[in-house]
């Protein structure tokens, strides 16, 4: 029985598929497609990350294939019709990289109001300007989280910790939900959230509804003092018009985690910008992570290859 693994894993993952069964592992095979191909000849299981794509093509090169696990949340480059045609299940690991998605929101929080990097850069220089190093709190702001879902939820019980006031707004949660009932949590219409917030966190899925919800009138909706944060999916924002807001100084700043492109071309209007704060889709990417999500897809793939249910199965 052989468990294929096209992209970089946790080293506990591996040893324990390697227990279980025969296991090609390689962190660039999915760059490799004569060596992919053959490989997935005899694959009962195939474990990827983000940078395979599991449609028709391969599915048709790896005929055994029962079982395919996604290490990560999400689900873009799965074609859910086609594998759920051929009878493969789809496991992947949601939840895992909750809280790091969440305290990287925080941390951007908490450089916008102190400038932790500009301030170090400062004093490297042999500077010592300690009216230009002076902060603002956290304590006391507004945080408006669009979408409350698992990360959405967790931010919030975090920005509850540091005195923040916290808006949401998602049509999928109501009164009694958790955040809501242990949180402090303040269910809001979006444009009320955007006039009323300090820093704007996005936590939603990439659909036809939310593609672009951050545009040239929702960012003249929000305070000039305000500042956008992007952990979700880079569709969500029109980057034009987010430069140009920037450019303008109608929101104070920006932390964008994922891009429309990605990596971005050279002509990225939001590249050089000093209020802008930019990393390469690596929010929910931690040590910690990797191995939770490693783990719980190692296990449901195992699961699936021993006649069992898989915890977290792709709907």
């Amino acid at each position: 029985m052989r468990i294929v693994v096209s992209e970089q894993v946790d080293e506990q993952a591996l040893a324990l598929l390697e227990g279980a069964a025969e296991v090609v592992y390689d962190p660039r095979l999915h760059e490799d497609d004569g060596a992919f191909a053959e490989a997935l000849g005899e694959a009962a299981a195939l474990i990827v990350r983000n940078k395979t794509f599991v449609g028709p093509e391969l599915l048709a090169r790896a005929p055994q294939l029962r079982v395919v696990g996604r290490v990560g949340v999400g689900l873009d480059n799965l074609d859910r019709d086609a594998i759920r045609a051929r009878g493969v299940i789809a496991t992947y690991a949601p939840g895992t990289n909750a809280a790091s998605v969440a305290e990287y929101v925080l941390g951007a929080i908490l450089e916008f109001r102190r400038g932790f990097g500009t301030v170090s850069a400062s004093l490297h220089r042999g500077e010592w300007d300690r009216p230009a190093a002076i902060g603002g709190e956290v304590f006391g702001m507004t945080l408006g989280i669009v979408g409350l879902g698992d990360i959405g939820a967790r931010l919030a019980h975090r920005a509850q910790a540091f005195g923040m006031r916290i808006l949401a707004t998602d049509p999928a949660v109501h009164e009694g939900s958790l955040a809501v009932q242990e949180f402090a949590v303040e269910l809001v219409p979006l444009d009320e959230l955007l006039a009323a917030s300090d820093v704007v966190s996005l936590h939603v899925p990439l659909i036809d509804a939310t593609r672009d919800l951050v545009n040239a009138r929702t960012l003249a909706r929000m305070k000039s003092t305000a500042f956008l944060v992007n952990t979700a999916r880079g569709g969500l924002v029109d980057e034009a018009a987010l430069a140009e807001a920037l450019r303008e100084g109608r929101i104070a700043g920006a932390a964008l985690d994922v891009r429309r492109q990605e990596p971005p071309s050279p002509e990225d209007p939001l590249r050089g910008l000093p209020n802008v704060i930019l990393t390469p889709h690596v929010a929910g990417v931690t040590r910690e992570s990797m191995r939770r999500a490693s783990l719980h897809v190692a296990h449901d793939v195992l699961r699936v290859l021993r006649g069992e249910r898989a915890v977290s199965v792709v709907g």
